[in-house]
């Protein structure tokens, strides 16, 4: 999958969060506290994490956030290209690349719950052509696919 299952997160976070500053402050975007909490929060693995969840963990740091609250700003962070939304698990992941426009396809694993993003151009422009030739206009494409990621998969055969 690309991040073992010990992988060290801080690098991440550091690193999603001095890139949404940037954006935000290119873009005129207000980068809240609030919404630098909940970014770090969804950094904190790579796994899809749900509203709720988030709820809950800013409650137990003390917050007062109220559930509207947290849908606002994770509407936001979407809305500048900082998380996506995994529409199959109804949870958020952070973006790895938030800097531009791309379509998503996402490997979900069913065991650990691990996500990771992929891009590719060519598997967009098949289902693109493939929806052209059934004459349908796609307004947003999101793919994902669920398995088992690479040390899933070697845990499964060992055992």
């Amino acid at each position: 999958m690309g991040h073992s299952h010990a992988h060290d997160h801080s690098v991440c976070i550091e690193t999603a969060i001095a890139e949404a500053e940037r954006l935000c402050a290119e873009r005129g975007s207000r980068f809240t506290d609030l919404r630098r909490r909940i970014l770090k929060m969804i950094w904190q693995g790579h796994k899809a994490v749900k509203a709720y969840d988030l709820l809950d963990q800013l409650a137990n740091e003390g917050g007062s956030a109220k559930p509207p609250t947290v849908y606002r700003a994770l509407d936001f962070l979407m809305d500048e290209g900082l998380v996506h939304k995994i529409e199959s698990l109804n949870a958020y992941i952070g973006c790895p690349h938030p800097g531009g426009d791309h379509v998503s396809q996402f490997l979900i694993c069913d065991k650990c719950e691990t996500v990771r993003e992929l891009s590719s151009p060519s598997l967009t422009a098949a289902v693109k052509d493939a929806a052209r030739n059934a004459g349908f206009t796609i307004r947003r494409q999101t793919l994902e696919l669920h398995g088992l990621c690479a040390d899933c998969d070697r845990e499964r055969e060992a055992a």
